[in-house]
């Protein structure tokens, strides 16, 4: 079992700059693809960010590339989303999320078992 705690959310300005982290705890996540996805009021759940076991391969949906990163720091069993020049629009809670060991990168909700509870973000314009 693993359990993911969110944190870092908060009230924004337009082109500001903040950072989530994702701790885990229970098994390593060492071993397992993390990702990041956000869920605006009355909207589905939505992948924003994932990144593989080593940290070295990161994908991104397409309307956050080039304003956020993904990192990981596997001994430590963290997770973070750096979010630079953000966007109205970016306004959402935020879920943590990782998948089984030895996958690969999925951008589908139902390819991670275990879940966050979330942070929020709101960006005001």
């Amino acid at each position: 079992q693993v359990l993911l705690v969110e944190s870092g959310g908060g009230l924004v300005q337009a082109g500001d700059s903040l950072t989530l982290s994702c701790a885990a705890a229970g098994r390593t996540i060492d071993n397992s693809v993390m990702a990041w996805f956000r869920q605006a009021p009355g909207k589905e759940r939505e992948f924003v960010a994932a990144i593989d076991w080593s940290g070295r391969t990161a994908y991104y949906t397409d309307s956050v590339k080039d304003r956020f990163t993904i990192s990981r720091t596997n001994p430590k069993n963290m997770m973070y989303l750096q979010m630079n020049s953000l966007k109205p629009e970016d306004t959402a809670n935020y879920f943590c999320a990782a998948r089984n060991q030895g996958g690969t990168i999925k951008t589908e909700v139902h390819e991670y078992p275990y879940w966050g509870r979330g942070t929020q973000v709101t960006v005001s314009s």
